[in-house]
């Protein structure tokens, strides 16, 4: 059984994190200085009865993760009812096994924990709409080919749909997950 607390407490902040990163380090700094946020999505969350804390699995090297981890991070800093820890993906097999897509290890992976530190919910590793063309068209053109269309179609979404698919998980009431 997972300790939720105790690996939260353990998570870097993202601040802590971004001043690790050695991989990618250009597409973390860039993403998180280019975020911004709809308000609409921060008022979504600022109604939240009850703060939540997500824990988010990751590794520099990650693509997805870069395009996606800033703009959650962001989130947190502009609302009172969320706060986020990152923990790496290979340091915590354990987590990452519960979470898998599938059979794959993809990251990331954004554990959502209640007040008392239970998880109530997951999503990852990509917005739906996203990993459903990577599914069904994208693992079968080359890498270089498949990572220009995943990147345009990050720089075309602005993490729009990654935020509201996660605020919309945030709002439900019982425990679920989304995972692509």
């Amino acid at each position: 059984m997972i300790d939720w607390k105790s690996r939260f407490e353990s998570g870097l902040t993202y601040e802590q994190f971004a001043a690790t990163v050695r991989k990618n380090h250009e597409l973390w700094r860039g993403v998180y200085h280019l975020a911004t946020i709809p308000p609409q999505i921060i008022d979504r969350v600022n109604a939240m009865r009850n703060r939540r804390h997500l824990l988010i699995l990751v590794e520099d090297w990650c693509g997805d993760a870069a395009n996606l981890v800033p703009p959650i991070a962001r989130l947190a800093e502009l609302t009172a009812r969320l706060d986020v820890r990152l923990l790496g993906r290979d340091a915590n097999p354990d987590i990452m096994d519960a979470h898998l897509t599938k059979v794959s290890r993809s990251i990331p992976v954004v554990a959502v924990l209640d007040e008392q530190f239970v998880e109530r919910s997951w999503w990852g590793p990509r917005p739906r709409e996203l990993q459903q063309w990577v599914l069904d068209v994208g693992l079968a053109m080359p890498s270089p080919e498949r990572y220009h269309h995943i990147r345009a179609w990050y720089a075309r979404d602005r993490a729009r749909t990654t935020l509201d698919e996660l605020v919309s998980l945030l709002e439900q009431r019982s425990p679920t997950s989304v995972a692509s």
